[in-house]
């Protein structure tokens, strides 16, 4: 259901727009355009979203100013980017979860016009170097032996990092205390700060720190180990299957948005995301390039978040 309300909202943006001009994709822009990120600065998504807007600037010779509006999981500055007019000067970076919240304030099948998915990276469970940990099975003991008492830092829901957190606590039965944050940076300074024990982060804002010997990278939470960490073993290979805990970023406009427009962005985006430079830096990050149409974005969308939301109402969770 949510899949064919996104494919009907691409395919009736297109017809309801197709008697404009195609001066008008072709003329775009002709100002500053502003690149909403709903997360505090420093995380992947952040890191993910200047890189794009730098090269935008480039491509286009026009100026592309990145805004963070965090608070509430994302939920803010989403909402607030999703009600800018719908015609191309407003975008949204995106990242799996969006309808993860009991109100969001918007709905994922009629207020987003896809554009392109980036990248996909997945979270990977880290800790402080100063914690006796190595390995998953390191962890679980010590929970289990002090419960209540080992930390794990997160950006609140309706992100996947909190959510992947509390599917770990549910598949080993131990109880431990998720402190929540608002991006994955300030996540990561406590992290190294000592002031968090563990956290399911991305590696962008934490590789760094890995390299430098401040933070342990335990478990990669995906089917496959990741190039830039490639002896850090996979949850599967640490003993916990299905343990997966991806998200994929992309681009996205308010519904509405010239259908010309959205192609002329995802013409670009794509252009960006399969270059060789792009590719190498999201690697050397942690993920994979992931470039699509706003068809197959509106698919992984529609995909992802059913997922997760049979996840949650599995573990039980309650939706704030």
């Amino acid at each position: 259901m949510v899949l064919k309300s996104l494919s009907a909202l691409l395919v009736a943006t297109g017809i309801a727009l197709g008697l404009g001009t195609p001066a008008s994709a072709q003329d775009y822009p002709t100002r500053p355009v502003r690149i909403v990120i709903a997360f505090s600065p420093a995380g992947a998504i952040d890191i993910l979203g200047r890189l794009i807007a730098d090269k935008l600037s480039q491509l286009w010779g026009q100026q592309v100013i990145v805004e963070n509006r965090p608070g509430a999981g994302s939920v803010i500055g989403t909402r607030a980017a999703v009600k800018a007019p719908p015609d191309g000067y407003t975008l949204l970076m995106i990242t799996t979860g969006l309808s993860l919240s009991a109100n969001p304030g918007y709905d994922v099948t009629k207020d987003f016009a896809p554009i392109g998915t980036i990248a996909s990276i997945p979270i990977v469970v880290m800790a402080n170097a100063s914690v006796p940990v190595k390995t998953l099975s390191d962890v679980i003991a010590l929970a289990k032996k002090e419960p209540g008492k080992v930390t794990i830092g997160s950006p609140p829901p309706p992100t996947l990092n909190y959510f992947g957190a509390e599917q770990f606590k549910a598949m080993t039965g131990i109880d431990v205390s998720i402190v929540t944050y608002k991006g994955t940076g300030p996540l990561t300074n406590d992290l190294v700060g000592g002031h968090v024990m563990l956290a399911f982060n991305t590696l962008p804002p934490a590789i760094g720190n890995i390299q430098a010997g401040k933070l342990n990278a335990i478990a990669v939470c995906a089917p496959e180990r990741l190039a830039a960490i490639p002896d850090v073993p996979t949850a599967a290979e640490a003993g916990l299957p299905g343990l997966d805990v991806v998200l994929y970023y992309g681009l996205a406009a308010p519904a509405g948005t010239p259908r010309p427009i959205v192609e002329r962005l995802n013409k670009e985006l794509r252009a960006i995301v399969t270059s060789d430079e792009f590719k190498k830096r999201i690697v050397a990050d942690g993920g994979g390039p992931a470039p699509s149409t706003p068809e197959e974005h509106a698919a992984n969308i529609a995909r992802e978040e059913g997922k997760w939301n049979a996840m949650i109402k599995k573990l039980g969770l309650k939706l704030e």
